[in-house]
């Protein structure tokens, strides 16, 4: 599932800061969680380390140049352009952000079903996870 994610006309510690924060709102973090990045300074930036640290979340960084090590957000971006990108003429930048967040909150995250998770949308898996771990 996409948690956290921003759109800006920079890449830059601002935008990355905001999808952290989104990422975070709402959800507990637990001993263990890492944050898997390429090697971006916006995510070596002091506060955005900072962040992670105070959620004890330990920063992974994928090897220069290795796309390898970020597979699961180069394979989101991927279906991303296959599934709407290339398929979509955006007028404005404005019309990008909405329909690349209706993309996301509402089709990818609850409809799209994963093959990695069984078939079933992030959401569902979730759900399920949670119902299964309150069970035992």
């Amino acid at each position: 599932m996409l948690l956290g994610w921003a759109m800006g006309a920079r890449v830059d510690q601002a935008l990355t800061l905001r999808a952290l924060r989104m990422a975070l709102s709402g959800r507990e973090t637990k001993s263990g969680l890492v944050h898997h990045s390429d090697r971006g300074s916006q995510y070596a930036a002091k506060r955005y380390r900072r962040t992670l640290a105070a959620h004890r979340i330990e920063c992974s960084m994928s090897g220069k140049g290795d796309c390898w090590d970020n597979a699961v957000a180069e394979s989101f971006f991927a279906t991303l352009k296959v599934e709407l990108i290339h398929e979509t003429l955006f007028v404005t930048r404005a019309q990008a952000q909405r329909e690349i967040f209706d993309y996301i909150e509402t089709f990818y995250n609850r409809v799209r079903r994963h093959s990695h998770l069984g078939y079933v949308s992030p959401v569902d898996y979730e759900r399920d996870n949670e119902q299964e771990t309150k069970a035992t």
